[in-house]
């Protein structure tokens, strides 16, 4: 894409545009920001907000979504509401999508009886190779398979298809809900049983409770031969290359061509294993497992996933346990939000046509595109400077940062869904044939996306890097405030939504990014010496992050969420470098009593405000890469410079590091 340059100058548009972007209304003046940025910018925002009953938190990212959700209720309405909408075409799957999912008196008319004949698949397998080619269906869907699974270009092999397959198997959060002998985990464990017991006797299995305790120790021994979060991000570790035929004979106990053929994985000329030593150990495990175990096992997995589209007890059983239990959320989502969630997941791009028609201005774009490209010149300026990066290094650096490819709020090329049947009145025949549509069209473009195609609907509050393609992805929805304002000065505007472009682009030069080149080819371009440099960096900011503890007891998974954070230290630098740039040597003005420094460094506390259920933290603090909201605002700025300069940060500062202990990227 073709970055806009020299249009809405930082210090010309500020002039005219003298709101700060900020909320002064969620500031606490009696917090000094030297201490506690975080607590500064959002402690009365904190004070007079509350998590609403149906989530577990909620956050300046949950109003966004709360936001974008309304604006794509009305856009189906207005949709269903058109006279003429033909059988086939977009506004006739987008209506009835959305009725499929609140149209409750149907649903409850249909009962368990919507499942019935995926119910009777799993009472007809019979052995082990049954159970193999159903897991290998279920995958094929989508719908409760054992495994995860990815279709793309082989990066060691460019122009080869390849299958990408993580272990799974289990449904509680991670491996330590079924190990760790703690008193809470042991209740949650009861709990789960508890559950299964409830969706096995839905489903007039004859033995439920026998059935659940099964399925729990089945699922034990696959938690331990699992890996952990922070080894199965260990790009050269999981990189494992095996045909069929391979699989076969170093991993026997599975049948692994019966697993693949319903999937069209035997089509692959290879399998990629994520955590290999896991297929193993689960290969192993299979043949030692009663069928009638493996068999409770596959339906307990269907029926979770299957259970938001069935009937109220199906689906208060599984927000029971996975909603209360697990994170503590007081009450269901409601209908209408099901259903966009719904039309977004199958029918993402021809509602995101809508929303871009109507939501996203070229103003907007070209606004972002600004920042964008003084982002992409703030690191090339970095990477020129860089002392820790070999010249060699340097260089490969500057010619992947060239040949980044950028979209900002929409593709270029829309996906089609001509073929894709929906009724108006069968949510779970929907959702299936959704499913296996999906899955198919992967299939048939076996190379990932095609080109000008998004694997995120431009409506997804959310931005990402794909190493594989060398690309940064902006969708439409996440340019809203408080993370952008287009009637806002820059420097807020850098300071949240500079920084997340910043943050992604980072990907790209770090120990994951530095493993592919500038085409998506993987090719380690890093010597020795620099991954050794990287390394010292990683080492110090894990140590920081060890010492965290968001909850009493509770300490952050340093070597979990380093990466991360380490993206969040060099993307809060470099968003501050090119609001930095924007200026052209200027002086921002003074807002709200502020610096430009200071609103920068505010805006970026400002887009982490966020209240979570200790329950919710508890779950996802050893499983998600991502510190808590709470603490990613603190733990950035302690490595950024400019937030010193900015507060006149000292010793004796609760935030101070002394520019020695510093991690500093770019």
């Amino acid at each position: 894409m073709v970055l806009l340059a020299g249009l809405l100058a930082g210090a010309g548009f500020a002039a005219q545009s003298p709101r700060s972007g900020l909320d002064v209304a969620g500031l606490d003046r009696s917090i000094a920001p030297q201490d506690d940025l975080y607590a500064h910018v959002n402690a009365a925002w904190l004070k007079r907000t509350a998590i609403p009953d149906d989530r577990v938190t909620f956050s300046a990212f949950a109003q966004l979504i709360d936001k974008t959700d309304h604006d794509l209720r009305q856009l189906i309405e207005e949709t269903a509401a058109r006279p003429s909408r033909p059988r086939g075409s977009p506004a006739q799957q987008v209506a009835d999508l959305y009725a499929s999912m609140t149209n409750v008196e149907e649903i409850e008319r249909r009962g368990a009886g919507a499942i019935r004949p995926q119910l009777e698949r799993f009472e007809a397998m019979r052995s082990a190779r049954d159970v193999a080619a159903e897991a290998g269906y279920l995958s094929s869907i989508a719908a409760g398979g054992p495994f995860g699974g990815l279709v793309g270009i082989d990066p060691l092999n460019p122009g080869v298809p390849v299958v990408r397959i993580t272990q799974g198997g289990i449904l509680l959060p991670d491996r330590e809900y079924y190990l760790k002998d703690d008193p809470a985990l042991a209740a949650i464990r009861a709990a789960y049983v508890s559950y299964l017991t409830k969706i096995f006797g839905l489903t007039a299995r004859a033995t439920p409770a026998e059935d659940a305790r099964a399925v729990l120790a089945f699922e034990t021994e696959l938690a331990r031969v699992s890996w952990t979060e922070a080894e199965s991000r260990n790009l050269s570790a999981t990189y494992t290359r095996f045909t069929l035929r391979q699989l076969a004979a170093e991993m026997p106990g599975f049948d692994w061509a019966a697993w693949a053929r319903p999937q069209g994985i035997d089509r692959s000329p290879a399998v990629i294993l994520a955590q290999p030593s896991f297929f193993k150990a689960f290969a192993a495990l299979i043949p030692t497992v009663p069928v009638a175990t493996l068999r409770a096992w596959l339906l307990s997995r269907y029926v979770t996933a299957a259970a938001p589209y069935l009937s109220r007890d199906f689906d208060l059983a599984r927000y029971d346990f996975f909603g209360v239990t697990l994170t503590g959320q007081e009450r269901p989502r409601e209908r209408w939000k099901r259903g966009v969630s719904m039309v977004n997941t199958f029918l993402g791009d021809a509602l995101g046509r809508l929303y871009v028609e109507k939501h996203f201005p070229d103003t907007t774009r070209t606004r972002v595109q600004k920042i964008l490209a003084n982002v992409i010149t703030a690191y090339r300026e970095a990477l020129r400077e860089s002392a820790w990066l070999s010249a060699s290094a340097r260089r490969e650096a500057l010619e992947k940062l060239s040949a980044l490819s950028t979209g900002v709020g929409s593709p270029t090329q829309w996906r089609s869904y001509r073929g894709l049947e929906i009724l108006p009145d069968d949510l779970i025949g929907n959702w299936q044939r959704g499913l296996t549509f999906d899955n198919q069209y992967r299939l048939g473009n076996i190379g990932g996306t095609a080109g000008g195609e998004w694997a995120l609907p431009p409506q997804t509050v959310n931005a990402f890097y794909s190493p594989g393609v060398n690309e940064i992805v902006l969708p439409a929805a996440i340019f809203q405030p408080p993370l952008f304002d287009p009637a806002a000065d820059d420097a807020v505007n850098y300071g949240a939504a500079g920084s997340l472009i910043a943050h992604e682009i980072g990907h790209a030069f770090d120990d994951r990014g530095r493993r592919y080149d500038g085409s998506g080819a993987v090719r380690d371009w890093w010597t020795p010496a620099d991954a050794q440099q990287f390394a010292e960096r990683v080492a110090r900011l894990t140590a920081h992050l060890n010492r965290y503890e968001p909850l009493p007891g509770l300490h952050v998974d340093g070597p979990l969420a380093v990466a991360e954070t380490l993206a969040d230290v060099g993307g809060l630098a470099m968003a501050f470098r090119a609001y930095r740039l924007s200026l052209k040597n200027g002086r921002a003005p003074v807002l709200d009593g502020l610096t430009g420094d200071q609103r920068f460094f505010m805006g970026w506390a400002q887009m982490w405000r966020a209240k979570e259920r200790d329950a919710y933290v508890r779950s996802t603090l050893r499983t998600n890469a991502y510190l808590p909201p709470m603490l990613r605002a603190n733990a950035a700025v302690g490595h950024v410079d400019g937030y010193f300069d900015a507060f006149g940060v000292k010793p004796g500062n609760r935030l101070y590091i002394a520019p020695a202990e510093r991690v500093r990227i770019w």
